[in-house]
């Protein structure tokens, strides 16, 4: 992990919301209506709050859309997983609803949340803040010893989360054996969904992250950060509920799919030519998954591979269910049936999700609000996805920037991680940077010196040349 310090040189993240055009303050309207929600609800009849919940997310959260609990079931187990029940507070049709659709997702910059609904409810009443009784869709499934799926349940039900737990602090207590019973099987039940995803040619791109974290009071770094492994066990679970959820869509012919195709056979090819060039083992009838699940991430090479990797998973989308099973209904990264159910707060569709899975669980008629604005949710997720993608890459782009101001004709030392006859991308030892580099035939995976050639903080751009 790498980072480079510019004392006293804050990014204005602020005028950056302001070029991007990002969404403000809520309406007053809307502010109320939240308000009212948050201090006059109902809770569900169905009580759980004897499961010992706890909440993990990244440290300082607010906003905790899951509470997991994890034991054993004779030689198996049982997973309980508790999602914030968002639709429990959101009534339709209201100025509270229509603000969430007209944002689709919580955006995030270093210095600021621009949530999906307002902090009352996101970071307050619908949260599943630790001691707190709090509404939730909670999902419960019973796995075999091979970590496999034999029974779903999903319901409403009252949960409390008996604590939050963070990803460095629970990464530690795995390791000395000291975490909360809720999650002491986490690591166990994360690796055998880990294997089962192997087995379904899951492609796994998990490349190391551009993070810009705080450096002081005033300024701002760029770091790689590359998950840990609790990450990962973690994230099992929401995909576990997810594809247990499309599973429900599917059989019960309703709902809305995240849908990514598979790999076009010309994508394949072409990384397999990728691999022949970076020395990649690639095995007789290894499927990409396969290969990429054995990369050392830790070698420029394998990563300038894992990048090409990115091809593969082209055409993301939400497709929706309607009596009839779509043309093409997988998660090609996941390598089976997917649906966004685990985080309301934070994504509109989820609270879709889970009404859907709630109502054909029940056998009962899908709510008319779902099937009303059920059409119109791939295209709104879609420029969601798109505003979120566009800022996370202007804030990057805008630290980059900043952080290299006043230093044109530096020369660094870098690691070529694509290329083409007369340029490529590069990433930079420090500060941690990605960026267009010109020069002929630059050799991908390897080592180069790049002479930095434009720093514009206005325009956000930075590029280099091979030195």
């Amino acid at each position: 992990m790498g980072s480079h310090r510019v004392a006293g040189a804050p990014v204005d993240f602020a005028a950056l919301r302001s070029e991007l055009q990002v969404a403000g303050d809520f309406a007053p309207e809307v502010s109320a209506e939240a308000e009212r929600a948050a201090t006059h609800l109902d809770l569900p009849d169905a009580d759980a709050t004897d499961i010992a919940f706890v909440t993990v997310d990244p440290a300082g959260s607010r906003d905790l859309d899951q509470a997991v609990h994890i034991a054993r079931n004779g030689d198996g187990y049982l997973v309980s997983y508790a999602i914030a029940d968002v639709a429990s507070f959101v009534s339709p049709d209201s100025a509270l609803d229509e603000a969430t659709h007209r944002r689709g997702e919580t955006l995030y910059f270093p210095d600021a949340r621009v949530p999906l609904h307002p902090p009352v409810l996101s970071e307050g009443a619908a949260s599943l803040l630790p001691g707190q009784v709090r509404p939730a869709v909670l999902w419960q499934f019973t796995l075999d010893h091979a970590g496999e799926v034999s029974e779903v349940q999903v319901r409403r039900a009252r949960v409390r989360s008996t604590a939050q737990l963070d990803y460095d602090g629970l990464q530690a207590a795995l390791a000395d054996r000291t975490a909360p019973d809720a999650v002491s099987l986490l690591a166990e039940v994360g690796e055998l969904r880990l294997a089962l995803a192997r087995r379904r040619h899951a492609i796994n791109l998990d490349l190391p992250e551009q993070v810009v974290a705080r450096d002081g009071m005033t300024g701002w770094t760029l770091r790689l950060r590359v998950p840990l492994p609790v990450e990962s066990y973690n994230a099992e679970i929401s995909l576990l509920t997810g594809m247990c959820a499309a599973r429900i869509m599917l059989d019960g012919g309703y709902g809305i799919l995240r849908t990514v195709p598979p790999p076009a056979p010309g994508a394949v090819d072409a990384l397999r030519r990728a691999a022949r060039a970076l020395g990649v083992q690639w095995p007789h009838g290894a499927q990409p998954g396969d290969v990429l699940a054995a990369v050392d991430r830790s070698s420029g090479r394998q990563v300038a591979f894992i990048e090409h990797a990115v091809a593969l998973l082209r055409g993301a989308g939400y497709t929706t269910v309607d009596t009839r099973p779509p043309e093409q209904p997988l998660h090609a990264g996941i390598g089976a049936p997917y649906a966004h159910v685990t985080a309301p707060l934070r994504r509109l569709v989820d609270r879709y999700g889970s009404e859907i899975c709630l109502a054909l669980h029940a056998g009962e008629p899908v709510p008319t609000w779902v099937r009303d604005r059920l059409p119109q949710l791939p295209e709104e997720m879609a420029e969601a996805d798109r505003r979120a993608h566009e800022i996370d890459r202007a804030v990057v782009d805008a630290t980059e920037a900043w952080l290299l101001r006043g230093r044109v004709g530096t020369v660094f030392a870098a690691t070529v991680i694509d290329a083409n006859e007369h340029s490529g991308t590069i990433v930079i030892d420090e500060p941690a940077v990605r960026a267009p580099c010109d020069g002929q035939h630059l050799p991908v995976g390897e080592r180069v010196s790049a002479r930095l050639v434009e720093a514009d903080v206005v325009k956000h751009r930075v590029r280099f040349e091979r030195a």
